[in-house]
């Protein structure tokens, strides 16, 4: 094969790659198109073919999409590598690239576990960068949206990402690869192949660099990305303390409150990020929550968490010590609160003076003496109004917290 700048520079970026992630067995996934066979090839040629693994993943949405996942499997086994086609059910979903995105993911990762996987490697290039870069600029995006498609996610890596598409003409046709043209790539009933054919081309008239200059505008998003979500991952788990999100600038919050959605398995927009900002900088007054998709977040006091989850773990209600009960609190418990000198109260109307957030009073724990049904501690609220601490065999939750 005759080498050429382009050429070398695509092995060099795999080679790069392979050189990353160490020894072991690397898994290329390879529909049969252009892209993704050049980096089987590629792989092949870098790692040797008996540390490679070809895996097709067959959507069965187009006709002749099975014979295709076969012709990529014949074509790895003649070049000495392993091959895997693995069928997947797409749901039928509005978004019918999203819903197969989410089963082909699914479907590399749990082949990763089973044939023990040191990465797998994805075919996205230049051109992918850009057209993604552009899509959700006319979605309405910000600024982490810009970085596009990441060059690594996890055991997913990406060595083509800044490969341009001449790039991968010039490889093809020197290797003489067998490639195969997906039907999908000519549906103009997806967002993609209109941005592709229509939108790109009449933007290249404007800048013939347009793609490099995407493609640098995803790699600069991604360098403030990696910034941005150092600062804000502390704050980017459910649930979350709402005073203390609130104190970091607006950037680091709505970035905090993304990857802690995402980290939940729930999708939003900017309008959604903009509800949960005024949500978690509101004023304290009892529960607020904003609905999203998949779910809804809610703030009780000072605590933002998602709504039927972040449940307190209850500690098994063992007996402390002989002559007490442990339980959970009820409906009509009252108790005499030391701040109150010895006037009784109902616990509900304690734990909502005191700004106990739902989620943590819903499974509060109380200790009864048995000699008079009195309770002599509630979880959150402490002890009863003469009650010496001490004496107490006041529990300790499995976490080790009073």
């Amino acid at each position: 094969m005759t080498t050429t700048p382009p050429v070398d520079r695509l092995i060099a970026a795999v080679n790069a790659q392979i050189g990353r992630v160490g020894p072991g067995l690397y898994g290329v996934a390879c529909s049969g198109g252009a892209d993704s066979l050049v980096l089987a090839d590629a792989a092949i040629r870098v790692a040797g073919p008996a540390h490679v693994v070809v895996v097709t993943i067959d959507h069965g949405l187009m006709p002749g999409a099975a014979d295709a996942a076969a012709r990529v499997a014949a074509w790895a086994r003649q070049q000495g590598a392993a091959a895997v086609v693995r069928s997947v059910a797409v749901a039928r979903r509005p978004s019918l690239e999203a819903a197969a995105r989410q089963a082909r993911y699914a479907a590399l990762d749990a082949l990763a576990d089973e044939l023990g996987l040191a990465c797998v490697l994805l075919g996205h290039t230049a051109r992918d960068q850009a057209e993604t870069v552009l899509l959700r600029l006319l979605r309405g995006t910000g600024p982490a949206g810009l970085a596009a498609i990441p060059a690594q996610r996890g055991r997913f890596m990406r060595p083509l990402l800044a490969i341009d598409r001449a790039a991968i003409d010039t490889y093809a046709a020197a290797r003489g690869l067998p490639v195969w043209h997906d039907p999908m790539n000519d549906d103009r009933r997806l967002a993609r192949v209109r941005v592709r054919r229509d939108v790109l081309p009449a933007l290249r008239r404007e800048n013939p660099r347009l793609d490099a200059a995407l493609v640098r505008l995803a790699s600069s998003a991604a360098e403030w990305l990696e910034v941005i979500d150092g600062l804000a991952r502390p704050f980017a788990r459910f649930p979350i303390d709402a005073a203390a999100l609130a104190a970091q600038p607006v950037a680091i919050r709505k970035r905090a409150l993304s990857l802690a959605l995402e980290a939940a398995g729930l999708d939003y927009d900017a309008v959604h990020l903009e509800q949960l900002d005024r949500l978690t900088t509101a004023a304290d007054r009892g529960q607020m929550s904003v609905d999203v998709r998949g779910g809804a977040i809610v703030r009780t006091y000072g605590v933002v968490s998602v709504a039927g989850r972040d449940q307190p773990t209850q500690a098994a209600l063992a007996a402390p010590h002989a002559g007490y009960e442990l339980r959970t609190w009820r409906a009509g418990d009252r108790m005499r609160p030391a701040r109150l000198k010895g006037r009784s109260r109902k616990l509900s109307d304690l734990y909502i003076d005191a700004k106990v957030p739902r989620v943590a009073r819903a499974q509060a724990r109380v200790l009864v003496r048995s000699s008079d049904a009195t309770i002599v501690w509630a979880e959150h609220l402490g002890a009863a109004f003469g009650e010496p601490c001490a004496d107490l065999p006041i529990p300790a939750r499995s976490d080790g917290k009073f």
